[in-house]
């Protein structure tokens, strides 16, 4: 990686504040729509079958297999407020709207954003556990300054810990764990056609861990979910990169083949490839800032 744009900016810019607020104050609204658009679609979804039966047409809906995939997984939209702070906050860090060495005062955060202290706290422990931030004493929380070769280092170890967890799930993966990652891959195919790189993201956690899983080793899983937890916002970054989806479903593709297949190296090198291609999309899209 070579070095990214210095930023100007040493505290959160007054821009800043008015974006990340904008974010972060329609939160429970979002959500209630989010779940109010949900069942509208599981409503509409349901009638169209209905009427499929009625004119005795009993194929299966185009796509339908895909959409309960999604429809089983973690629903878009429905998170908590700490999680809106910490997801809003960790974007504009990765951006350089906030510079490395500001400083994350609770109680102004909280004022700034019209909520209380609580969720800004437990925000800032989240992003104290990612590494963006550093909890110092008599500080508080200031921005990190995680270097290239820092960055470069994480996504190596996150690179071999997954392709280890791809490797075991070749060998180790049931029947019906195969069939439960073949549905989550589907359900990603449909959302690159979608174009939702947000919902993407979601899904791709559900990805992964179904093969953390797969790979029936807890200690394994653990330090994978935990340095996976680190990269988080360099990662989300990466599907901001244009034809980023459609690239990461095919790396995808590659990883699914060869865990059907029981191709232990194979399903390990793709997985390999895949995350350091992912460190490279973060890399393009800190450059173009």
């Amino acid at each position: 990686m070579r070095p990214r744009n210095k930023v100007r900016a040493h505290s959160v810019s007054s821009e800043t504040e008015c974006a990340l607020a904008e974010r972060v104050r329609p939160a429970a609204l979002a959500s209630e729509a989010s779940g109010q658009r949900g069942d509208s679609e599981v409503r509409a979804h349901s009638a169209s079958e209905d009427a499929r039966e009625r004119a005795g047409d009993t194929r299966p809906e185009p796509g339908s297999s895909a959409r309960a995939a999604a429809r089983s997984l973690p629903v878009a939209g429905r998170r908590t407020l700490a999680e809106e702070l910490r997801v809003a906050l960790a974007d504009d860090i990765v951006r350089g709207l906030i510079a490395p060495g500001a400083g994350l005062e609770e109680t102004e955060l909280a004022r700034r954003f019209g909520v209380s202290r609580t969720p800004v706290r437990e925000a800032v422990r989240q992003l104290a556990a990612s590494g963006l931030i550093e909890l110092r004493a008599h500080r508080g929380a200031v921005v990190a300054r995680p270097s290239d070769e820092r960055l470069v280092g994480m996504f190596e170890a996150m690179a071999e810990l997954e392709a280890l967890c791809a490797g075991l799930a070749a060998e180790r993966m049931t029947p019906a764990e195969r069939a439960g990652l073949e549905a989550v891959h589907e359900a990603l195919r449909a959302l690159v056609h979608g174009g939702d790189p947000q919902r993407y993201h979601e899904v791709n956690e559900a990805f992964h861990g179904a093969i953390y899983a797969g790979a029936r080793n807890g200690y394994l899983a653990e330090m994978t979910h935990a340095t996976r937890a680190r990269v988080q916002p360099f990662r989300r970054a990466q599907f901001r990169n244009l034809g980023r989806l459609a690239k990461s479903h095919l790396e995808h593709e590659r990883v699914v083949r060869a865990i059907l297949r029981g191709d232990r190296e194979g399903a390990a090198q793709a997985m390999r490839v895949h995350i350091m291609t992912v460190g490279e999309e973060y890399e393009a899209y800190a450059e173009a800032l």
